[in-house]
Formats: C-alpha cells, sequence, structure tokens
C-alpha cells in the first residue's frame, strides 16, 4: 500500500480523503490557501503545507507549487480529488514524472475524455450510444447553423473542453443559436483557454443517470451500478440518490455494459464515472406510459465524484480505499463477481447559497450542528467558527442518508435536514425541505425540470 499521500484539494473532499489515509495507516498530508488555514481538513492531516494565496490559480491549481509540497514532505503519491487540477492531464503527467504516484486515471484517457467532441466519437465507435450531434467542432457560426439544421432543433450548444455542466446553452431556433454559439464560445476561451463548441440534439425531458465505473490493476473495468442526478440548478446537481427510481433490470444491464465498453475504450484504470442522459419512451411525452428506456452518453468525469457516497453506502466500499489501491497495483477488497446493491442511498449538497435563487451566500458559521443517527452520515468541509470565503465552490457539506429502501432513505433525509442546526452564511436547506415534501420528488418520476417547477 501507498505509505504518505498528498491531498491536492481542500474542503470536504480533502477531508474526506484524508480520513480514509489515516484508517489504512498511509500519512496524510494536506496542501491549502492562505484562506483556507483553520479549515478542519488541514488540522486533521498528519502534516500541512500552504502553497499560496487564496486564488486558485496560486495555490491549488498552482502545479509547481503543489510539486514542491510533495517533495519537500517526502510524499509517495499524490490524490487530486475533483476540480482544480483532477482532470488536468498535463499535472498528471508531471506527477509521474516526478516520481510520484498519481491517483487517478492515466493522462492519456484524461485527455481522450477532455475533448467532448472526440469522446463522442471514441464512444460511438465503441458502441455506446450517443444523440445526434457535431463530430468535430464548428468551424464558425455559419458551419453551427448548418450543422444545427442537420440535427434538428432545439439544440444543445456545449463547450467542448467543458464539463461539469458549464459552457452550456439551448438554442430552440436559429436567431437563439447564433446568440447562444457566440455566448458559449465567449465563455470556453476565457474558462478553458479553448472555444471550441459542439453540437447536440437537446431533449427537453430527460434524467440524468451516470455509472459509477472501477478500473482495477489488472485491466478489468467494473460498473459499480447507477446515481440518479436529475435534481439540478443551472446544469450542477444538488441531490443524487443510488440507486436511480427510473433505471429498470433491463435498462440497468444495458446501461452498466455501456459503460464497461466506455471504460475499456480508454484503457481506464482508478474511479471514474459515466454520465448519461435517459429519454423518456416516445409514448410517454404522449402521454401513454411511464419510464425511460434509451440513454446517450454524455461525458465522462475522469476522477472520484461529488457524490460517490451513495456508490460507497449501496455496495459497502470505500471508493477512496479502492483508488489507492489501484493506484498502488493492489487487487480490490471485494469480489468483482459478487457485488451487491443494498438499500437506498440520497445525497444532499448543503451550500451556502440562497435556498431560492441559489446564488452564492458566503460568511462565518456562527452554529454548526450536524444530524447524527442510524443511516446518517454528513462529509463536511467545515465546522462552526470558520468562514466561507468567495473564492471557491459555494459546498459546505454532503448529507448522505441510507435506508433499507427508498422510503426509509427519505424519511431518514428529511429527519436529518430538520436536525442540521446551520447558521450564518446563506445555505440551501430550506430547498431540501421543501424537495423532500414533493410529490413529484417523492414518487420517483422526476426529470432535470423539476427545480424550476419548485420554484
Amino acid at each position: 500500500m501507498i505509505e504518505s499521500l498528498l491531498v491536492a484539494n481542500r474542503g470536504e473532499i480533502a477531508r474526506r480523503i484524508i480520513r480514509t489515509a489515516r484508517r489504512l495507516g498511509v500519512r496524510a498530508i494536506a496542501v491549502h490557501s492562505e484562506a483556507d488555514a483553520d479549515l478542519p481538513f488541514v488540522a486533521e492531516a498528519d502534516e500541512a503545507v500552504c502553497v499560496g494565496p487564496a486564488n486558485p490559480a496560486q495555490s491549488y491549481r498552482n502545479t509547481e507549487a503543489i510539486i514542491a509540497a510533495a517533495r519537500s514532505t517526502d510524499a509517495q503519491a499524490i490524490h487530486p480529488g475533483y476540480g482544480f487540477l483532477s482532470e488536468n492531464a498535463d499535472f498528471a503527467r508531471t506527477v509521474e514524472a516526478s516520481g510520484l504516484i498519481w491517483v487517478g486515471p492515466g493522462a492519456d484517457a484524461i485527455s481522450a475524455m477532455g475533448d467532448k467532441i472526440n469522446a463522442r466519437n471514441l464512444m460511438a465507435a465503441a458502441g455506446v450510444p450517443v444523440a445526434a450531434g457535431t463530430t468535430e467542432p464548428s468551424a464558425d457560426l455559419a458551419a453551427a447553423v448548418a450543422a444545427a439544421a442537420e440535427i434538428g432543433y432545439p439544440v444543445m450548444v456545449k463547450a467542448a473542453a467543458g464539463g461539469g455542466g458549464m459552457g452550456m446553452g439551448v438554442a430552440v431556433d436559429e436567431a437563439a443559436l447564433r446568440t447562444e454559439y457566440d455566448k458559449v464560445r465567449a465563455f470556453a476561451e476565457r474558462m478553458f483557454g479553448d472555444g471550441s463548441v459542439l453540437l447536440e440534439r437537446y431533449f427537453p425531458r430527460v434524467r440524468h443517470v451516470e455509472v459509477q465505473i472501477l478500473g482495477l490493476a489488472d485491466g478489468r473495468v467494473l460498473a459499480l451500478g447507477e446515481r440518479e442526478c436529475s435534481v439540478q440548478r443551472r446544469n450542477q446537481k444538488l441531490v443524487e440518490e443510488s440507486p436511480s427510481p427510473a433505471v429498470t433490470p433491463e435498462l440497468r444491464t444495458r446501461l452498466l455494459a455501456a459503460a464497461v465498453r466506455a471504460g475499456e475504450a480508454v484503457g481506464y484504470r482508478n474511479a471514474g464515472t459515466v454520465e448519461c442522459l435517459l429519454v423518456p419512451r416516445q409514448r410517454d411525452v404522449e402521454g401513454d406510459g411511464s419510464g425511460a428506456d434509451e440513454f446517450f452518453f454524455l461525458e465522462m468525469n475522469t476522477r472520484l465524484q461529488v457524490e460517490h457516497p451513495v456508490t460507497e453506502l449501496v455496495h459497502g466500499i470505500d471508493l477512496v480505499e479502492e483508488q489507492l489501491r489501484v493506484a498502488a497495483g493492489l487487487p480490490p477488497t471485494f469480489d468483482p463477481d459478487a457485488l451487491t446493491v443494498r438499500g437506498h442511498a440520497i445525497e444532499l449538497r448543503v451550500n451556502a447559497e440562497d435556498p431560492k435563487r441559489f446564488l452564492p451566500g458566503p460568511g462565518t458559521i456562527r452554529t454548526w450542528v450536524e444530524p447524527t443517527g442510524e443511516g446518517v452520515r454528513v462529509d463536511s468541509g467545515y465546522a462552526e467558527g470558520n468562514t466561507v470565503t468567495p473564492f471557491y465552490d459555494s459546498l459546505m457539506a454532503k448529507l448522505i442518508v441510507h435506508g433499507e429502501d427508498r422510503t426509509e432513505a427519505l424519511a431518514r433525509a428529511r429527519a436529518a435536514v430538520a436536525a442540521f442546526d446551520l447558521s450564518g452564511p446563506k445555505h440551501n436547506l430550506p430547498f431540501f425541505t421543501d424537495l423532500l415534501e414533493n410529490q413529484e420528488f417523492l414518487s420517483g418520476d422526476y426529470d432535470t425540470g423539476i427545480v424550476s417547477r419548485l420554484r
């Protein structure tokens, strides 16, 4: 097993990785910005190094500073968490060129999946369903207009180098496309340094379902069930659950098999996620039936996902431990041929944001009392007295519950939300109170438009 691990991240995910590392007897090293010096993950690490000021470009995205911290602390490996440098192929290569172990997929897999057009083409070649769309970047607006006419409106306009719900727009006709194309291209150039744009067929009513994959050290790729991620605001997830209420056994077989093919197509190792759109049958649109049985590849996230705890709870495994074992060339802790799903898990992302408009609301935490009890888990990045700053993502904690079935999980979620005593920053716990009483959500028959219907 790896003996020392530097965690190149912050907040709840750094704290969560450190927890597993220490349980395994692995020396855990934190890096932090000046703004994060007082957060729990820094105190809980065996060693901590300040890598720069609050600006992420000067700290958490500062490759030179992070590699220097690894060398100065004799770290053996680097875990990138999610966000920041986690899907940066150049960083992965730099880590390995420095003689360190990279806890993640190979740089080639990261590169292959980082370009959304290339990823679509690879998946189509591997037999993974993809929606109608462009197979190369639109050279200019005229090319985009021609492509949209062939695909058929409405179309999704996406940044080819984007991900995580960023750099997207919907065009219902040519006039809207002209506006969205320029907007997405400008955003992509500013955020990703690549203004390439792709077009895909847009489905007004869909569910967002993803599959957790794990590429083992021996070359096998496993699919560890699916997660429902359709409760979103501005294409950003708020709630995840596993298993998905929409996925039938027959659909699950096809969905997981496609995810395995996706991983195998790029020689995937370590943890990753294949994200898909579930599209209702045509007769559902006409009101003659229910459920969804068609799916299309959306993207592959070449890292550990924010929502990985729901998969852990229903499978009884620790995905961070499995990541470390793969990176060390070791077999998994479980029998891949005997994996079973037990019960139902739900994750609620507790953010420092207004619960109605979802605008950031940073501030100092006056009260922080986490809920406890059977089937309740809280992965938090903050504690009472800490300040949620405007420099980073608004995620403060993940409230995760597990029950023997979805009904029990929902009941535990309601009780846990009510018991979470939080004051200081604005927060979205009131939103979850409303959602967990909403009949559409409780029925399990919801889609990505549910948040807009709640507001």
